[in-house]
């Protein structure tokens, strides 16, 4: 791996990055006297526009690492008491063509009884058979502020050994708040949407995705919301998704700033309590709070995925003065083969032989010296420059955080 050859020079001659020299070879060719020279090219003039709006986007991304981006506040936190719930349920899937539910789940036959016992009809869970049906999981997210008549999405998953959902049509089935099983405060029922499809004739079969799982569009109804609380002893919290202390005093600098009734304090670096002023509702302290333009602060924080070869960079990351030493090693054998004849008349066997040859290749090591305080933007245009894969990339920042030389957390997924 050809690693920062052509940056090291640079950096080791006092350039900075990007910049390189280049030697013209001298033309050891005799010109003839009697032709005419050509009129020099005029030299090429940079465009002055071009550098302006690279100096103004530096400047951007300096500005963005020191001072943080400017987002609304309803995008990185929430209100406290402001939340969904997760209801579940039992429930029942019918019209499947023959892949549901075998005899070695007796739930199946006795759930059918049940429902069908709610509807008038006594029938003998023994007599069902159930390889059209299947019972399953049902799970929906009711969300905040939620009121009855609302209509939300449902997923379902077999919970027995049926094959696939696929045309299935799920029963109308209860669901409760965990840890609540009295309240009913949503009802699901409709058809049964897969990610996949599966097929099978001849003792073979074929299927894409998954077949036991699905989704309901908009099928639960809502019967009844969960109590929200908004105000705790006259105070509404402000909760960050991403705790940061940073972040949580430069929200609670810029509420003060703006509505000094408020008495915003970052008690730690995820919750900032804001007083709720007299006559005025929780929802309308809300409404201002949440379009309020903060700065959030940049983590330090490199995620790679080995998977995908995926690559985040935060924006204060640096880089400390390190050098960095790769070389190639590579090893290649090569097989002929070869046969093996007596001779004429000879008392011998005619035998194949394998001939093998084995050389090893070590290539130089390249020495790249990083410059203090490297920034992504510097890393971004070496990688760029000398265009190495992702692997090679992912491999350069795990060396340097096991170094010591890469000032970040590195996450690897």
């Amino acid at each position: 791996m050809k690693l920062f050859s052509a940056l090291s020079l640079a950096i080791l001659a006092g350039l900075s990055f990007g910049q390189t020299t280049k030697t013209t070879p001298k033309d050891s060719t005799q010109k003839d006297p009697a032709a005419k020279e050509a009129p020099a090219a005029p030299a090429p003039q940079r465009d002055n526009r071009t550098q302006q709006e690279m100096a103004r986007r530096m400047q951007m991304m300096q500005k963005a690492e020191s001072n943080g981006v400017s987002v609304r506040l309803k995008d990185v936190a929430r209100f406290r008491g402001v939340r969904s719930n997760t209801l579940m349920g039992i429930g029942v899937v019918v019209g499947l063509k023959g892949t549901g539910d075998t005899r070695k789940n007796p739930q199946s036959a006795a759930a059918i009884a049940n429902f069908m016992k709610s509807l008038g009809q006594d029938v003998n869970a023994a007599l069902i058979e159930p390889k059209n049906c299947a019972v399953v999981f049902v799970r929906a997210e009711l969300p905040a502020f939620a009121t009855n008549g609302q209509v939300m999405d449902v997923t379902v998953a077999s919970a027995g050994d049926a094959g696939s959902l696929q045309g299935g049509l799920l029963l109308r089935s209860e669901l409760y708040a965990i840890g609540d099983k009295e309240t009913v405060y949503a009802v699901g029922e409709g058809q049964v949407s897969i990610g996949g499809f599966g097929a099978s004739s001849g003792g073979s079969s074929s299927s894409v995705g998954f077949l036991t799982s699905g989704r309901v569009p908009s099928g639960a109804i809502v019967e009844q919301g969960a109590p929200t609380k908004l105000v705790y002893d006259g105070k509404m919290y402000v909760e960050l998704a991403d705790a940061d202390i940073t972040t949580a005093s430069r929200i609670q600098d810029a509420i003060n700033k703006k509505y000094p009734d408020f008495n915003a304090e970052a008690e730690n670096g995820g919750t900032i309590s804001v007083t709720l002023p007299k006559g005025m509702s929780p929802v309308q302290a809300m409404s201002r709070l949440e379009e309020l333009n903060v700065m959030v602060d940049n983590a330090a924080v490199v995620v790679i995925n080995e998977k995908t070869g995926s690559i985040a960079i935060g924006g204060n990351v640096r880089i400390a003065p390190v050098a960095i030493a790769s070389g190639s090693i590579s090893v290649k054998i090569e097989e002929s083969v070869s046969v093996s004849q007596p001779n004429p008349f000879g008392k011998g066997d005619t035998a194949v032989i394998a001939n093998q040859k084995v050389t090893a290749d070590q290539g130089e090591a390249d020495i790249a010296v990083m410059a203090p305080n490297t920034t992504v933007a510097d890393l971004a245009r070496i990688f760029q420059e000398l265009r190495l894969k992702a692997s090679d990339i992912i491999n350069i920042l795990q060396i340097l955080r096991q170094q010591g030389a890469l000032k970040a957390k590195l996450v690897i997924q």
